[in-house]
């Protein structure tokens, strides 16, 4: 659903290069702010992007965003308590555990960063499809055997996630997940049917790629579409903005 969306979404228009551009450069922003503002900023600017522009529906987008903070919430919990330097802010009472300031700064820090980074990503993934990465990689000189084998494995995916939902589906219907046991038989019968599957999919591949004269490169279906110079602008604003915030608000929230 991803993957068509992205081909039909509101963005289609613009530039896949000035859209990779700024997604790009926006996680770099993110991963190297010393602050927080900078990276939750670039989270609600493109997020806003992703749902007005684009307009991808909002639950769906929420839906994605709760898997990658779900894991940053896990992680920020750990860091919480493993950093001991500065002011107690919270004891736990009967441990040897506490909350300090650094602790709370670098977890909020961190789960910034990681908000900040996932929606950067969302917005390549949701407005670029994939085809149109793959021929700017070709455009920038990268090896065409990797950017063949990255176009198999993409394909493949998809291949796999059609034949693991028509297996699990037949199981459910013939209630092969009732029960713990049950549901372990049938794991197990799904992972070997699902690796039989993807290899005779695989050899059929194979087969119709011969059949059509393959002479070991893919083609890449070329669109290029210029890069506006006001769409440029705007984004180089955008990110010279982001990059100032970077730099005026770093710092520690908690003393």
């Amino acid at each position: 659903m991803l993957d068509d969306f992205a081909q039909t979404n509101g963005l289609r228009g613009t530039s896949p290069g000035l859209k990779l551009f700024l997604g790009l450069a926006s996680i770099l922003l993110c991963v190297s702010s010393p602050g927080p503002v900078a990276p939750l900023l670039v989270a609600v600017s493109l997020s806003v992007a992703i749902l007005v522009l684009a307009r991808f529906p909002p639950r769906v987008y929420a839906r994605l965003l709760l898997i990658p903070v779900s894991f940053a919430v896990m992680s920020i919990i750990v860091i919480l308590f493993i950093t001991g330097s500065g002011t107690v802010l919270v004891e736990v009472p009967g441990l040897p555990l506490a909350v300090t300031a650094d602790g709370a700064n670098l977890a909020v820090l961190l789960l910034a960063r990681v908000f900040g980074g996932m929606c950067s990503l969302f917005f390549i993934a949701l407005t670029t499809p994939m085809t149109e990465v793959f021929d700017i990689l070709k455009r920038l000189g990268v090896p065409t055997v990797l950017i063949d084998l990255a176009m198999l494995i993409y394909r493949f995916i998809f291949i796999l996630i059609e034949e693991a939902g028509q297996i699990y589906r037949s199981q459910v219907m013939r209630l092969g997940y009732g029960r713990f046991r049950e549901s372990v038989n049938s794991f197990g019968m799904l992972a070997g049917a699902l690796f039989l599957r993807t290899w005779e999919s695989g050899e059929a591949l194979v087969l119709a790629m011969d059949a059509r004269c393959y002479d070991g490169k893919l083609g890449i279906p070329g669109d290029a579409r210029p890069v506006s110079y006001p769409a440029l602008g705007v984004v180089l604003v955008y990110l010279g903005a982001v990059l100032a915030v970077s730099l005026k608000t770093g710092g520690l929230l908690l003393i």
